[in-house]
């Protein structure tokens, strides 16, 4: 079973940035799409930003220009950069992945689609 590691969460103020890693704890043989979620109290999950697996991206509007999602395709992380946070981007954050576990040296071995646990960022005044 792949699990995936978060990082990079805190409190910060409006205005300020934070950068959040995901990647997998142990080996696989490679990720194919990526994205970040988060969810804030009394709301439902939504996607923050995406990278598909034909390495399009797309952004949630309220994010646009504010945002940046990227990947290491060497370790299979992926990284959310966010400036000029806004006291409604508070939320738990969470990574997604899909892809083929296994190794590079063992080959692949199925599909997986795993979550991290969830990171909280908190924008306070």
């Amino acid at each position: 079973q792949v699990r995936l590691v978060e990082s990079g969460g805190g409190l910060v103020q409006p205005g300020g940035s934070l950068r959040l890693s995901c990647a997998p704890s142990g080996s696989i043989f490679a990720a194919t799409a990526m994205g970040w979620y988060r969810q804030a109290p009394g709301k439902q999950r939504e996607s923050v930003a995406l990278i598909h697996s034909g390495g399009s991206i797309t952004y949630a509007d309220s994010v646009k220009g504010r945002f940046t999602i990227s990947r290491d395709n060497a370790k299979n992380t992926v990284f959310l950069q966010m400036n000029n946070l806004k006291p409604e981007d508070t939320a738990v954050y969470s990574c997604n992945q899909r892809g083929l576990r296994g190794s590079v040296r063992d080959g692949p071995r199925g599909d997986f689609d795993a979550w991290g646990q969830g990171i909280q960022v908190t924008v306070f005044s």
